[in-house]
């Protein structure tokens, strides 16, 4: 056994520091590190000091890049604690090496759609209840013979963008694409359809933890959310909509991974004017999204979660 770590170190040295991260790159599952770690302590010091867990975390999932920052800066996931600067340099390593384990490992590719489990806040909304924020969370555009949507102010300034927050399923997920259906209105003459001309979404978490009151999300000091209470880690492209009473599917141009499960879909210029008042107003009603996996959380990376 000792002779074949000794082989096993001459290997690393003789391949030489790039060429020997390049092997170990084309591993398939960020997992087999773990094992890979097992064959002696001189490579299990190798992959801990080039970060190659993460690298093959990134590689694998590159919606995560936006994220690092998040993960890694004040050891916000797993606290190295109060040691010597030398220590923790090497604790620090050691302790992202686990976190980037942990994730590579808890990502699940399973596509699911339900993965809103309830509406927080919208920017306005015109006749609360009944067009309330969580009628975009129906299946469809009508609830027992009633019309289902919701609809913004009217304003008189067409270029007035309006938001709509939602808390995903979990606070860890891996995020694909987004629908949006905007609302014909069936019960109005000409049968006006109320989309905005263009969609941009954000992922994030809250500043403060939250609790639903009356279809109201109300942060720990009693106000409605604004936007300066959620942290966006991602800002999508501005996709264009079209004016049409159908469900809109909106492809991120990548992955994304969402720390925190909150979801901002912002719309952007209304493009339809109401005849009686003359205002502008965007109805919506339907807002699913779909993501490409979930994260099964290990305890320390759920204490942190449980924080956001």
């Amino acid at each position: 056994m000792a002779q074949t770590r000794e082989k096993c170190g001459d290997l690393m040295q003789w391949l030489g520091v790039d060429m020997f991260i390049q092997v170990l790159m084309h591993l398939d599952d960020p997992s087999d590190l773990v094992r890979l770690c097992a064959v002696s302590s001189s490579w299990r010091r190798f992959v801990i000091e080039h970060g190659i867990c993460k690298q093959l975390c990134l590689r694998k999932f590159p919606g995560m890049c936006s994220n690092v920052d998040l993960i890694e800066v004040d050891n916000l996931i797993e606290p190295v604690g109060r040691i010597s600067d030398c220590r923790r340099s090497w604790e620090w390593l050691k302790r992202n090496h686990r976190v980037y384990a942990f994730l590579a490992r808890g990502l699940s590719p399973v596509v699911t759609k339900d993965c809103i489990s309830e509406a927080i806040c919208a920017s306005s909304t015109d006749n609360y209840p009944e067009e309330t924020i969580q009628n975009t969370l129906e299946a469809g555009d009508r609830v027992e013979d009633r019309a289902s949507y919701w609809s913004s102010k009217g304003q008189a300034n067409p270029d007035v963008p309006e938001r709509l927050v939602y808390k995903l399923a979990s606070k860890l997920c891996l995020v694909t694409e987004i629908h949006v259906q905007p609302f014909q209105a069936y019960f109005q003459y000409g049968f006006p359809i109320y989309s905005s001309k263009s969609v941009r979404f954000r992922l994030g978490h809250s500043k403060f933890p939250m609790e639903l009151e009356d279809d109201i999300a109300i942060v720990t000091y009693g106000h409605r959310p604004r936007d300066d209470h959620f942290v966006w880690s991602y800002t999508s492209p501005e996709f264009p909509m079209a004016q049409e009473s159908q469900l809109q599917k909106f492809k991120l141009p990548e992955p994304v991974l969402c720390i925190g499960g909150i979801l901002q879909v912002e719309l952007l210029g209304r493009a339809q004017r109401q005849e009686i008042d003359g205002l502008h107003y965007i109805w919506c009603s339907l807002v699913p999204l779909y993501t490409l996996s979930f994260l099964f959380f290990p305890a320390r990376l759920l204490q942190f979660l449980h924080r956001l």
